[in-house]
């Protein structure tokens, strides 16, 4: 199984994907996360994209799309991945076709997360997490059972993201919109969009997408 959640920030990817790879038993492939990782390692595409951020330059998409050539060769991939945070915009999805065919493999589905603008606003300026473990909170839609207290761990210290304020999540929705939108017809020609309802709560979305991917 070889997806690609696709949706505005906030929209819920992160845990959806999560629950994709307890579901299927895929790898969830970070771009931030394979990048540091082959950094790390040395390899080849590694070097070059160390060189690059030592530069104070942004990481071109032909090495991050090779980085994701190599991630996608390990055992953990067998099964499939879920790429996280790629592609955003065409360019970078014709790249990732073009690598994909050249190993004879192919997306099975791109699910496109439909939200609303507004909401969106409501449910990113409203989250948090627990300092010490990272469990995820909401204002409104998810507070811990016993108030001030981490359900997970126990913790009692909370952050809240600097960029998680109104003017900042909606510079962040026009980028979407103006950037990575246009791989919505892209992949619909291709076959391979499904949508789901992204403003239902968390169990929902899950059960539709569990159903459109079934179901095709």
């Amino acid at each position: 199984m070889r997806l690609i959640l696709l949706g505005p920030p906030g929209a819920g990817k992160g845990t959806q994907a999560q629950r994709l790879v307890d579901r299927y038993g895929i790898a969830q492939l970070s771009t931030g996360d394979m990048l540091r990782a082959a950094v790390a390692a040395g390899t080849e595409v590694g070097l070059r994209a160390k060189a690059v951020m030592e530069a104070g330059d942004l990481v071109s998409d032909d090495i991050v799309v090779g980085i994701i050539a190599d991630r996608v060769e390990q055992d953990d991939c067998q099964n499939g991945f879920i790429l996280d945070g790629f592609p955003r915009t065409l360019a970078q999805a014709e790249a990732l076709e073009q690598m994909l065919a050249e190993k004879s493999l192919q997306l099975n589905a791109v699910i496109e997360m439909q939200v609303d603008d507004a909401a969106l606003i409501g449910r990113i300026t409203g989250r948090y997490t627990c300092a010490a473990c990272g469990a995820g909170y909401h204002d409104r839609n998810l507070q811990p059972k016993v108030a001030g207290i981490c359900d997970k761990c126990g913790g009692a210290d909370f952050n809240r993201r600097a960029d998680d304020n109104a003017e900042t999540v909606a510079l962040r929705l026009n980028a979407y919109h103006e950037q990575t939108a246009p791989l919505l017809p892209f992949y619909q020609k291709k076959g391979s969009l499904l949508a789901v309802d992204g403003m239902a709560d968390i169990d929902e979305v899950s059960g539709q997408i569990k159903a459109v991917l079934e179901a095709g």
